[in-house]
Parts: C-alpha cells; sequence; structure tokens
C-alpha cells in the first residue's frame, strides 16, 4: 500500500464527505478510493470511518487520525514548496492575511494580474484586522495598516503610506452650524474606530500646531466600512482611510473636513507594512507579492 496515496484518499472522502465524491475530486474509480482506505484502517488496526448506506461519517480514532494526517500532509506541501521557492520563478501557495477592507477594496481588483504575471503561484488568502496566527506559520505574510509590528521577531517591510481623512455627509453638515475649526469636532457627533479597549483622542497637526480632541459620539466599530456606511447616512463625522473614502468625496456622498490639518487617531501611523517570519526572507513567493504591492500603492 502507498501509504501517502491512502492517507490522501483518506483525506479527499473526509472533505468532499463521501467515496463518490472524494473519487471525483482525485480523478479516479470509487473502488479505488475505498480500497484505499480498507487498506488504511486495517494497517491501522482502527474504523476511521462510520458507514452506513446513505453516507460516511468519522469516527473518534478518525476525526483524530484526520488533524494529524492533515498537518503532516500540509508540512510536506511546505517542504517541497520551501525548495522550489528558491528557484527563479515563484511557485505553490502563498497564504495571505490582508486587512478586510483594505484586501477587498485595494488588492482585490488587481489580483488578477499579478497571479497572470505568476501563473506557477496560488494565493489562498484570508481577510482579518488581527494578528492572529502568524507566528504559528500559518500565513506567509500579513499586511497591517498604520501599527509597527507587534514583535521584534517578525521582518516589517514598508510597502507605502495612507492618509486619513474626516469626512461628513452634506446632510450632517446642513443641519448644524458650519464647521470653521477643528475644536468644534469635540460638539459632533464623531464615529469612532475601536482600537481594543482603550480610547484614542483624535489628533490634528497643522505645520506647529498640533490638537488632540476627545471626541464622543454615538457609534463606535472595529469595521470601518461600517462607519463609512454611517457617515454617508449622516449618522456624524468619521476618521477614515484615503483609500476608503477618496471615491465617496469625489461623488458627494462625503465632503472632506479640514484637509489642510494631518489627522490620526493619537499617534498611529500612516505606514503600511508587510509582515513575515525571517525564515521567508528570500522567498520568492513573498518577494513576488511585497514587489507586486509596492508598485500598486506607488500609483
Amino acid at each position: 500500500m502507498d501509504k501517502l496515496l491512502a492517507i490522501k484518499a483518506f483525506m479527499a472522502t473526509v472533505e468532499a464527505r463521501g467515496f463518490s465524491a472524494a473519487a471525483r475530486k482525485l480523478g479516479v474509480a470509487t473502488s479505488s478510493v475505498s480500497r484505499l482506505v480498507d487498506a488504511l484502517e486495517q494497517e491501522l488496526g482502527a474504523s476511521l470511518f462510520n458507514r452506513s448506506t446513505r453516507q460516511v461519517s468519522l469516527t473518534e480514532a478518525g476525526a483524530g487520525y484526520y488533524q494529524r494526517a492533515r498537518d503532516i500532509v500540509e508540512a510536506l506541501a511546505d517542504a517541497d514548496a520551501s525548495v522550489a521557492d528558491r528557484g527563479e520563478e515563484p511557485v505553490g501557495v502563498l497564504r495571505l492575511c490582508l486587512p478586510v477592507e483594505f484586501g477587498r477594496r485595494v488588492i482585490a481588483p488587481h489580483l488578477g494580474a499579478f497571479l497572470a504575471r505568476h501563473p506557477g503561484l496560488e494565493l489562498d488568502i484570508d481577510l482579518s484586522d488581527r494578528f492572529d496566527d502568524l507566528f504559528e506559520g500559518r500565513y506567509d505574510l500579513t499586511i497591517r495598516l498604520g501599527e509597527p509590528a507587534p514583535s521584534d521577531e517578525l521582518v516589517c517591510r514598508p510597502l507605502g503610506r495612507f492618509q486619513r481623512w474626516l469626512v461628513a455627509s452634506p446632510a450632517y453638515l446642513a443641519a448644524r452650524q458650519p464647521l470653521l475649526q477643528p475644536q468644534q469636532l469635540a460638539d459632533c457627533a464623531c464615529l469612532r474606530f475601536r482600537y481594543g479597549q482603550a480610547a484614542r483622542p483624535w489628533r490634528l497637526r497643522q505645520g506647529e500646531q498640533t490638537l488632540e480632541l476627545n471626541v464622543a459620539g454615538p457609534l463606535r466599530s472595529a469595521n470601518a466600512d461600517l462607519l463609512r456606511e454611517a457617515a454617508i447616512a449622516g449618522s456624524g463625522v468619521a476618521l477614515l482611510a484615503d483609500w476608503l473614502v477618496r471615491g465617496d468625496v469625489e461623488a458627494g456622498r462625503l465632503q472632506r473636513l479640514f484637509a489642510d490639518w494631518e489627522v490620526s487617531p493619537g499617534i498611529a501611523s500612516t505606514g503600511i507594512n508587510a509582515l513575515y517570519l525571517p525564515n521567508h526572507r528570500g522567498s520568492r513567493r513573498v518577494m513576488a507579492f511585497v514587489t507586486f504591492c509596492e508598485a500598486l500603492l506607488a500609483e
């Protein structure tokens, strides 16, 4: 018995929820998949599946074996990719974690061009605003906005910069006294991004003058697009990234306030950074995506 082939047949059966579907996925006969799984069970001396005429389901032993088998197969794929990844062209799977809205709006529209340029690559992308799983090796690279790397153990590669804009809808601005000075923001309904548990003042700087305003309002969220939608609906003033609201400002759905001031939540950075573990230095896959992002953001 080819042990690795049997393990892959077993995993395909789990993931496809049946022998027939697994056979179609693998491009072989159903009897071949069933025979491989039977041989694996005989060698292990344990049943991996509960079988019925309608479906198969994992036994307790099968569930535990699947988790370990998946780790082994993924580790083997990573080992293969790490060798191939030092060649002339990037090949293999590149696992990415991108900020939710930045990934959707800035990166996603250009992924087709990236893949066309690197046909040997396959992208596996999650969208998240958290740093989870980077140290565990789940991702090859993650992009983060405005915050430094959470640890000196990570390589931090600057990709570009962005601005933050103060914006509000024409309807909201028409219903209140004109905003002539930034200090008036303290009296506005401010839509605030949630940074953990600590509140951050809005910081405005113009030349040598710096203001820090402890703003308040009816809405706080960790999702920037939700704040954008609320601002368009006339709920208040929001402090959001230029790449998120530029189209709304150009279309007149939002108006930019105090454009001659630099704004940020506290002393937050405006950097766009790629983060990866030191063992990915020299990776053709990682460097291909870094180069792609640098060129994209330079435009």
